[in-house]
């Protein structure tokens, strides 16, 4: 054998030793902080070290812990989390009534034994049936967003008998194979091309140009399965549709007997001031794709959803998809703990509230820095759309270094999104739009930041 079993004992108890600490010492912090970039730099991926705004100063920000609706770096910098998982946080970091429940849930039971039933599973499909829209009532639960997607698309061939799937241009929809030919961003595609057979993509927003796609594609006998689309568009930089296109989609896709899959993977859990975010639009899909939010925070869960008519072809064979962690105990009782959350602490009205107080405080900003295009979005999903990608970078890299967290990378930065915990104060948005004024305004005026 290659490996020494002293040196992985003596190395991965050091490891849980410093787990195990409520604070460490400066020497432990440095050796945390030099295991962490050795560990991305020869074992992760070093490329992820060019990318971060953690270590784009002059020290790494290491993660050490989190509460509420922020986080604290391994040398006690406090930070406003803006970037909030890119959509995981909606009820805050660690929510306690969420921890709680995970707590209860380990104490007694981990991981099921995919043989007996397990209750919570059910449970939690029930609740999902409760607060999802239209007829929507049988869940898959999965591991994640992608896995999600996955297994809708599967859902939409399996129950139409057809191979077609059709996209938008600029939409996010995950990295796994199926997933990933859903997305519609060069930059994830080009590396894998080619990717799964008959999957198209038409701009966002243009519904006469779906309408012709549909017919053309079934006029040449390559039958459409399914439309996936974001109700909004998040990691294509938060871009709202026209006010009717999801309600002309869905009678196209109604018109051609087309499932209609919505992707509220980031969009869901009250993200937009409302629950999911098709009901801005007042449409409800065939199958509705869930992940980020739904754990609480604190599990990775996700789920797809879809009616009993469509169901039935899960039913004779119900292992032609399975999973083995998907719905587990622990993640169930995050998500059963999340959406009660949801409802007792109002929090889609929050969400509501805060991003009509937000939203028209960073257009003022906007009107007044040429760096800053534009803001839009609903809720408390919100993009910033910046001149360019080094213009974008450059202002959330000085937010990240005034103690405040967005999304935007080095090389996709032009638009950046906000996406703080709906719990987030007002006295606390209050303080990101100072900074963020500030910041844009440096760089508006060429001053390095």
């Amino acid at each position: 054998m290659s490996y020494k079993p002293e040196s992985v004992i003596s190395y991965s108890s050091k490891i849980l030793d410093f787990i195990a600490k409520k604070k460490l010492s400066d020497q432990e912090k440095d050796w945390v902080t030099s295991e962490t970039l050795e560990g991305f730099k020869e074992n992760c991926n070093p490329g992820f070290l060019e990318y971060r705004k953690a270590v784009s100063n002059n020290y790494a920000a290491v993660e050490w812990e989190d509460s509420g609706t922020g986080f604290t770096d391994l040398q006690g910098r406090k930070y406003i989390d803006c970037l909030g998982g890119y959509g995981v946080y909606n009820l805050g970091h660690r929510h306690p009534l969420v921890v709680e429940a995970v707590r209860n849930q380990l104490e007694r039971q981990a991981l099921h034994s995919q043989e007996l039933l397990d209750p919570l599973r059910a449970m939690l499909s029930r609740l999902v049936a409760m607060i999802t829209p239209g007829e929507l009532k049988y869940s898959f639960l999965t591991n994640s967003g992608t896995e999600s997607v996955e297994g809708a698309i599967k859902l939409a061939r399996m129950y139409t008998g057809r191979p077609g799937i059709i996209a938008a241009v600029g939409g996010y929809h995950g990295k796994s194979l199926g997933s990933l030919s859903a997305t519609g961003k060069a930059v994830y595609r080009l590396p894998f091309l080619p990717l799964m057979p008959f999957f198209q993509h038409v701009p966002f927003g243009d519904a006469e140009m779906l309408r012709k796609t549909i017919a053309s594609s079934h006029a040449v006998g390559q039958e459409i399965a399914a439309v996936i689309l974001e109700p909004i568009q998040g990691e294509g930089g938060v871009v709202v549709p026209p006010d009717d296109y999801l309600r002309q989609v869905r009678d196209i896709c109604d018109e051609f007997e087309t499932l209609l899959i919505i992707d509220e993977v980031q969009t869901g859990m009250g993200r937009t001031g409302m629950l999911f975010a098709v009901e801005h639009f007042g449409i409800t899909p065939d199958i509705l794709c869930l992940g980020k939010a739904f754990g609480g925070g604190v599990m990775p869960i996700g789920a797809f959803v879809s009616t009993e008519v469509i169901w039935e072809k899960m039913i004779p064979n119900p292992f032609l998809h399975s999973t083995t962690f998907g719905g587990n105990p622990l993640a169930c009782a995050a998500a059963i703990a999340g959406i009660k959350v949801i409802f007792n602490e109002g929090l889609i009205e929050q969400a509501a509230e805060k991003g009509n107080y937000i939203l028209p405080k960073l257009q003022r900003i906007a009107r007044k820095y040429p760096a800053l295009s534009e803001a839009r979005g609903k809720g408390l999903l919100i993009g910033l759309e910046f001149t360019d990608d080094r213009t974008g970078y450059r202002v959330a890299r000085g937010l990240f270094e005034n103690g405040i967290l967005v999304a935007g990378t080095l090389n996709n930065a032009a638009a950046i999104r906000i996406e703080p915990p709906l719990t987030i104060a007002i006295d606390e948005i209050d303080v990101v739009l100072e900074v963020l004024e500030k910041v844009v305004k440096r760089v508006t005026e060429g001053h390095n930041e």
